[in-house]
């Protein structure tokens, strides 16, 4: 058996980076931007009004001075005026600041009698003038690659890009497997349950950024397997749940060695999920979870999230791991990492960790009612309330 560490290594191993497509901007929140945009001009291109108002010189601010409005200017609109001594132009937030002019009376510290205004006693100082360039120049570059926030969004319309290059959504084929599998809305027999780490994984996966192809369940033959697997083919990734260990009902390795399966690890030192494999399956990356529903998701937390964020250009990272207070005293691990199904809160002195009692790989209502996994190295002793932990977020 390999460490998760070692298998989060040779997965990475097995992952190229996706290709990019060309998307409106409009379509563009939450992608990933993979082609550096730069900016052609600076942004405002002029010296811009921050409020409406009245541009003048500051050299004429005095209390009660009157300065005469020689016009207006509105946001959009150009202007050959220009200030002297003694005007004023009204203006609105947006507009051009005219020629002359480097201050911005607001509109509350000016008294207007027809074509004259005075200034207020106890006027705003700050001048409410935006420079060029005051956001950003000509050249400013929004790198790459980045997941696209609504901040960036704005950003990149700022800039006048219609279009932008992003990270082609990577297309994963889970192919669920088993004889005792039926689909949600079918009636099971006595002796079936009803298919649901592959609707889990889809959920997951698609908030990551990739495509999910639900498979038709596998039955537990070769030949079933093998026409599953030729529907996958087109994928960039496939992800096989069950079957995956060495029993006599347990195909999927030994039909997929049979395909071509180049395998790179079988097994790791990881509870739950000690039955995972990858490899490449015709040049394409494979990862075969477990079959219990809870181990499958554990595992595709682990190692199936960072995947699609390599694939898409974001490197194969996984979730940082975070420091907890132990809430309740555990008992000593065995030989395998331990990933506990556990709930965090946040506390005056930092984060809580109190995993849950019940930690059976079956219990996906125990998983549903978690928000991290709890993180136990080979071997940890006994361990008391208020213990140092560590935890990653579900």
């Amino acid at each position: 058996m390999i460490t998760v560490q070692e298998a989060q290594t040779k997965i990475a191993a097995l992952l190229p980076v996706i290709g990019t497509q060309s998307v409106p901007l409009a379509e563009a929140g939450g992608r990933i931007l993979r082609t550096p945009v730069v900016a052609q001009r600076d942004q405002p291109p002029f010296a811009a009004s921050a409020m409406d108002g009245y541009a003048i010189r500051r050299a004429d601010l005095t209390v009660g001075a009157e300065l005469t409005v020689i016009g207006e200017i509105a946001a959009g609109h150009s202007s050959s005026l220009t200030v002297a001594p003694g005007q004023a132009v009204r203006i609105f937030t947006g507009a051009a600041v005219p020629q002359g002019a480097d201050y911005i009376l607001i509109q509350e510290d000016a008294e207007r009698v027809n074509d004259t205004i005075r200034v207020r006693d106890g006027y705003d100082t700050k001048a409410y003038v935006r420079p060029p360039g005051v956001d950003y120049a000509k050249g400013f570059t929004l790198d790459a690659p980045r997941q696209l926030s609504h901040s960036d969004i704005a950003l990149l319309a700022s800039l006048n890009v219609p279009k932008i290059e992003v990270s082609r959504k990577p297309v994963v084929a889970v192919i669920p497997t088993g004889d005792e599998l039926i689909w949600p809305g079918e009636t099971p027999n006595a002796n079936q349950i009803v298919a649901s780490n592959n609707f889990g994984l889809k959920a997951m996966l698609e908030a990551e950024g990739a495509v999910v192809r639900l498979l038709p369940i596998a039955r537990d033959t070769k030949d079933d397997l093998k026409a599953v697997f030729k529907l996958a083919a087109s994928a960039d990734l496939i992800v096989t749940l069950g079957g995956a260990s060495v029993g006599d009902h347990d195909l999927v390795q030994n039909t997929a060695q049979d395909e071509g399966l180049d395998l790179s690890f079988y097994k790791l030192a990881m509870r739950p999920g000690k039955p995972l494999m990858a490899g490449l399956l015709g040049g394409t990356p494979m990862l075969g979870l477990p079959g219990n529903p809870v181990s499958s998701m554990v595992c595709a937390h682990i190692f199936l999230r960072p995947a699609i964020r390599a694939f898409l250009g974001l490197g194969y990272h996984p979730d940082r791991k975070i420091l907890a207070r132990l809430d309740g005293d555990i008992g000593p691990n065995g030989p395998r990492e331990h990933y506990m199904r556990a709930t965090v809160t946040s506390g005056p002195d930092g984060w809580v960790c109190a995993p849950n009692e019940r930690q059976d790989s079956s219990l996906l209502s125990i998983l549903s009612a978690s928000n991290a996994l709890m993180i136990r190295p080979p071997f940890d002793p006994a361990q008391q309330s208020g213990a140092v932990v560590e935890f990653t977020h579900i």
